[in-house]
């Protein structure tokens, strides 16, 4: 009985955790309120989104090397403190710079420390379904968005722009501190089986660097989140250029790739355990390819809209799941936290190369090109990935 309740509340905390982290995915829903309010240009207001995800991701390459010293719980405590205190000091940012310091800096900061924790924590509980697992617990960080959106859009009509920040921050906080408190390193017996399941050899982040491996999973890494990134952070004006939507039909693509988002990080986590990584890696990639050539070349109406959004949601969900699981079954679960820490900056640096993309190209439709084009480089790459494939001896 006493074992079941460990499995349960390890699960609660992590997904408690994870809803309140996946709320930066909302960000979107900002941009208007703080344009109103303030006057400042869409293009500067779009950056506190990017740069929170790449303070995020880069974070986590330290938070993992914390996380194996000193633990899931007290990692995860301070990352839950950071990111609640950074947004409720959002709520008086008069500046550019005090917004991008306060949500983007200090908020980015905290979930960095958190986001690895639960992960980590509950694949070492579950050695033998890493994926499904995996799935549960990164698919909550998808539902944060839809979590918050109804929360954040009545808080904006109700007590206004700093006052939501204040509340959410708030909220964000205390749901995250409570999941954190409830993550506990599992039994010494499941440890070591976690450590002995599909892969004997625990490389640590020196070793790990030395393996083709390592560079073929971080690029495809990165050739897979760019699409998804791109469609997420700018959904609403997808809508509104590329299908001519209202805008209230624009803004739903923010549910609908929530949704699926969450969706396809509990369908792959659970398929990849039943298939393996590379050929579910494999699919998603073509499957993200089609959707963003399908986005360029349909005359799009808000059905089609709607159903490619979906297809590249569903995708990038898996990503955020399977790669986590590679992670693990290359280089072993003992230094998961480290390993997957320096993987995952690979998702930050494409949150910050799709908006250059976007700059350059001048369109979407040669953005999506483009991004559809390095997904398809992304399949072709993942046959290449080999097991126990050093380029260094020890």
């Amino acid at each position: 009985m006493k074992r079941s309740f460990n499995h349960l509340y390890i699960i609660l905390g992590a997904v408690l955790l994870q809803l309140s982290l996946g709320s930066i995915y909302s960000w979107t829903l900002f941009n208007e309120a703080i344009h109103y309010k303030y006057g400042w240009e869409f293009s500067n207001i779009i950056i506190t989104y990017s740069l929170t995800i790449s303070v995020f991701a880069f974070t986590t390459m330290f938070s993992g090397r914390l996380l194996d010293k000193f633990g899931a719980r007290k990692i995860a405590t301070i990352g839950g403190i950071l990111y609640g205190t950074g947004v409720m000091l959002t709520s008086r940012a008069d500046t550019l710079l005090e917004l991008y310091l306060y949500y983007g800096v200090i908020g980015g900061v905290g979930v960095g420390f958190a986001y690895v924790c639960p992960l980590a924590t509950a694949i070492k509980w579950f050695p033998k379904r890493k994926g499904l697992v995996a799935g549960i617990v990164v698919g909550a960080f998808g539902l944060g968005s839809l979590l918050f959106k109804s929360i954040i859009e009545s808080s904006l009509n109700e007590i206004g722009l700093s006052n939501t920040f204040f509340r959410l921050g708030f909220i964000y906080l205390i749901l995250s501190v409570t999941g954190a408190l409830l993550l506990s390193p599992p039994p010494k017996q499941k440890e070591e089986l976690s450590n002995k399941t599909k892969n004997n050899k625990q490389h640590r982040v020196r070793d790990m660097v030395k393996t083709k491996n390592f560079y073929l999973i971080w690029i495809t890494y990165f050739l897979g989140c760019i699409s998804g990134l791109l469609v997420i952070g700018s959904a609403t004006e997808i809508g509104l250029v590329m299908a001519k939507v209202s805008f209230s039909q624009a803004a739903e693509a923010v549910v609908v790739i929530a949704l699926f988002n969450a969706t396809g990080r509990l369908f792959w986590g659970a398929i990849s355990d039943k298939i393996g990584c590379k050929l579910s890696l494999f699919i998603m990639f073509i499957i993200t390819t089609i959707a963003m050539f399908l986005l360029t070349i349909l005359n799009l109406n808000v059905l089609s809209l709607y159903l490619l959004l979906a297809f590249v949601a569903f995708g990038f969900g898996g990503f955020l799941v399977v790669y986590p699981t590679i992670t693990s079954e290359y280089f072993g679960i003992e230094n998961l936290g480290q390993n997957y820490g320096v993987i995952y900056q690979a998702y930050g640096i494409a949150a910050l190369f799709g908006p250059i993309i976007f700059k350059i190209a001048g369109s979407y439709v040669t953005t999506f090109l483009i991004s559809g084009s390095l997904s398809l480089l992304g399949a072709l790459l993942i046959v290449f990935i080999k097991r126990d494939q050093l380029i260094v001896k020890n």
